[in-house]
């Protein structure tokens, strides 16, 4: 799993990225034919993330579970989002890989609801939701790399 964690990483050293260098008019802006934004984008990841390794798990999600409904599938931009907001997702866009990593060694998730994507992928242990989580993660970098063209 230690190559799966790494791959999460270095995305998420990319999505920080988009955080550091867009202004916040940049990160909220939703170009014609879009549904959503990059800062959006970036939310949804984690969100989903927290749903496909936690909740499925029966554990505790790592964030709050309002926060991660606001960002969960199917969702869209509601408000326009603040320096506080972008703040908070830099703060958990690594915490929680880390504490995910920490709880995996650790075999916190021992039991898992099995869930099958919207793409078709069963997935049924942890493990193969962390590797679905990378899938997911790169497909919304691609979403990004096009918004970026366009903010």
């Amino acid at each position: 799993m230690t190559h799966a964690f790494s791959i999460t990483q270095k995305n998420r050293e990319i999505l920080e990225s988009f955080l550091n260098d867009f202004s916040i008019e940049q990160l909220n802006k939703i170009p014609n034919h879009f549904k959503n934004n990059i800062f959006w984008n970036i939310a949804h990841i984690v969100a989903t993330q927290q749903l496909l390794v936690y909740k499925l798990s029966n554990q505790t999600m790592l964030i709050n579970e309002a926060w991660v409904n606001e960002f969960a599938k199917g969702t869209k931009p509601e408000r326009i989002y603040t320096q506080t907001d972008i703040d908070f997702l830099k703060s958990v866009l690594f915490s929680t890989l880390l504490k995910t990593k920490e709880d995996f060694e650790n075999q916190l998730f021992t039991t898992f609801i099995p869930y099958t994507t919207s793409q078709g992928f069963e997935i049924k242990t942890t493990p193969e939701a962390i590797h679905f989580n990378n899938f997911h993660e790169g497909i919304h970098l691609g979403i990004i790399l096009q918004l970026k063209k366009f903010v």
